[in-house]
């Protein structure tokens, strides 16, 4: 996941320590003029690498190469992009800044004497702080963002996806656990309540993700706040395929009506990718819980096992992935 290896962020007085720490023992390995020229080499070089480093850990928000629309989305609904672009930018500026002090006082510290050379790095060591100091907002925010952002849990928008919504009770998660190696593992996400559940199967060598989303696509629209309703947006990026499990028993202790009024919420939301409705609890239908079963593209028993592989069939052969082979000149 592309979060997952950024790196802490350093705070400006912890960058400020370090490089004039750093600079200080440097400085006592020589003498004269060549000390003062070293310690402003070092405290500069430290201060300037690190800065960069902390903006070319992150990928670039701006190319769609280096992060998929589904996490742009992903982020920009847990932390503000803009503005972490705009920290990131800073940050940059003060690496640059910092190269340009060090560029301007190191001449100054040849042909002098030692005093006004000590002069000369001290005012340079007072600059280079106040640069690093001016970003210290911006520092910190990023560090907020990157703890914000690295526990993501690792979903591959690359791979088909199929994404299961419908009402609490309904099934979705034993059907995703069934027919994967979930096993009721979920993935905690900021935006939902019980945690996203991720698993994958193949079929003709091709993996195929299935995702099951608690705490989103569980209710109608209105009833979800801003940030999920941003989560929802980056979930039309990753999805290939929308399956919507419903229970005509209602047992699920939600009627029947609804259940199809949130299918058809979704299915205008995600309007460009296939979604099949799909019954659940087949084996406990009664005749007039079939009427209303008619809306389905599908019915199942997750319980039994009856036809859940038909049902990952159709989805399969709703996506229609092709994968892409390398090209032969």
């Amino acid at each position: 996941m592309i979060f997952e290896d950024l790196p802490t962020t350093p705070t400006s007085e912890e960058l400020i320590d370090k490089a004039f720490s750093r600079a200080a023992r440097a400085g006592k390995a020589k003498g004269g003029l060549e000390a003062q020229q070293s310690m402003l080499q070092t405290a500069a070089n430290i201060i300037s690498d690190n800065l960069e480093n902390v903006v070319t850990a992150w990928p670039d928000f701006e190319y769609e190469d280096d992060v998929h629309p589904f996490y742009y989305e992903l982020a920009d609904a847990i932390v503000d992009v803009d503005r972490l672009r705009q920290a990131l930018s800073e940050v940059m500026w003060a690496s640059r800044k910092a190269r340009e002090i060090h560029e301007e006082y190191q001449p100054r510290l040849r042909k002098t004497d030692v005093d006004t050379a000590r002069k000369h790095r001290k005012q340079a060591f007072a600059r280079l702080a106040d640069i690093v100091e001016q970003v210290d907002d911006h520092l910190l925010y990023i560090n907020e963002s990157r703890n914000d952002l690295r526990d993501l849990p690792e979903i591959n928008p690359d791979e088909p996806t199929i994404v299961v919504a419908g009402y609490p009770n309904v099934g979705k998660s034993s059907f995703v656990n069934d027919v994967t190696n979930a096993r009721g593992e979920t993935a905690s996400y900021p935006f939902t309540t019980k945690g996203i559940g991720v698993g994958h199967f193949e079929r003709e060598h091709i993996r195929y993700q299935i995702v099951d989303t608690p705490g989103l696509l569980d209710r109608p629209p209105q009833e979800r706040n801003e940030i999920e309703s941003q989560a929802v947006s980056a979930i039309e990026h990753l999805a290939d395929c929308m399956l919507v499990v419903v229970d005509p028993t209602g047992e699920c202790g939600y009627p029947i009506g609804s259940q199809l009024e949130l299918r058809d919420a979704i299915s205008a939301r995600f309007e460009a990718i296939p979604v099949l409705t799909i019954a659940n609890k087949e084996d406990r239908f009664e005749d007039g819980d079939l009427t209303e079963a008619v809306a389905a593209d599908y019915t199942m028993s997750v319980e039994t096992g009856a036809n859940v592989e038909t049902v990952l069939d159709a989805a399969v052969e709703a996506i229609d992935y092709e994968p892409e082979l390398p090209f032969d000149g």
